[in-house]
């Protein structure tokens, strides 16, 4: 049986502190497997299976949701596809279920590549290529968006990896988010307003456990303040994942990835090691370059001017994994 996410492109690389490892698919470009010296790093799922709840797929040219599949540009209406009917809006871009082609690979990285056609709701004509590298110290990601057309286009950039440390649980997990704002949304997920975290239950940046976590949320603001509320260095982010015995997982995003979703299902498929999937927590921690609703609302979009590139870059940065045998 031919695997439902197609061709899967299997990364390795052998660094100081033991293999890393990870798998791409073809469909939807996904992040179907990372690990260090056998330890996940992130959400994996069976060959055999869909991506569950998007784990790992790249969202171009828009992340998570647009209202009603709706937006105007130049007083006309463009109506998107609704991708998530239950919510009646737009998900996750135009590339979920596309199949990106081999533009280069190596051991340790892979280029692929997928073209946006112009289509209802989008008339724009987009080249896209996602590349995964592994390094010493953790996964790259680089994303390059090329305007074919003939009229700027709209672009926003997204993310949907579920990290985790190996067995652990992760509601056991603490999570840290460099997020100064809350995107406030309707019951269909829809942003309402922008408001500051201090003193809400949704600033994240001191650290919670995942498990007293209930979120699909959208945060903005992301890295005005690193790691501590008002430290202002203007950093690009950082959002971490902690165990209680000090081995961490960091998702980071470059100046460009000013949002992050944060979702904690309870109902996820989580593997542990050989076992079959079982219900549990998962997390994941989604980087954008704009929030939901961006067509409407603006809100970081990119507009892409014909001929022009535009590169995001995110990746997943590890410590305390060394090898047993190592030092």
């Amino acid at each position: 049986m031919r695997a439902p996410t197609g061709i899967q492109y299997d990364l390795t690389v052998q660094t100081a502190t033991g293999t890393a490892r990870a798998v791409v698919t073809e469909v939807a470009a996904g992040l179907r497997a990372y690990s260090v010296n056998g330890i996940d790093l992130v959400e994996t799922f069976p060959e055999a299976s869909q991506p569950p709840m998007a784990a790992g797929i790249v969202l171009v040219p828009w992340p998570n949701r647009i209202r009603d599949g709706k937006w105007t540009q130049n007083e006309v209406t463009r109506q998107l596809a609704l991708t998530e009917p239950a919510r009646h809006n737009a998900i996750h871009g135009l590339l979920r279920f596309a199949s990106y082609r081999e533009v280069s690979r190596q051991s340790d990285s892979v280029t692929l590549a997928a073209t946006v056609f112009p289509q209802s709701g989008y008339p724009f004509h987009l080249d896209t290529e996602v590349t995964y590298a592994l390094t010493a110290n953790g996964l790259n990601v680089t994303h390059r968006l090329t305007n074919v057309g003939a009229e700027a286009a709209p672009v926003a950039v997204g993310a949907h990896p579920y990290l985790k440390i190996g067995d652990v649980p992760t509601g056991d997990l603490m999570v840290r988010v460099d997020a100064a704002t809350h995107i406030d949304v309707d019951d269909r997920l829809n942003p309402t307003r922008e408001t500051p975290v201090d003193g809400t239950r949704f600033d994240l940046r001191g650290g919670v456990m995942v498990g007293d976590l209930d979120l699909d949320d959208g945060f903005g603001g992301v890295g005005v303040g690193v790691g501590v509320a008002g430290s202002g260095s203007g950093a690009p982010g950082e959002h971490t994942l902690t165990a209680a015995d000090g081995r961490s997982v960091t998702l980071w995003g470059d100046e460009n990835m000013r949002y992050v979703q944060v979702f904690t299902p309870r109902v996820f498929p989580v593997r542990t090691g050989a076992t079959e999937p079982s219900r549990g927590q998962a997390i994941a921690i989604e980087p954008m370059t704009a929030p939901a609703d961006a067509f409407n609302t603006g809100a970081g979009l990119h507009w892409l001017q014909p001929g022009a590139e535009w590169i995001v870059r995110w990746g997943i940065r590890h410590v305390g994994f060394d090898s047993p045998s190592q030092p």
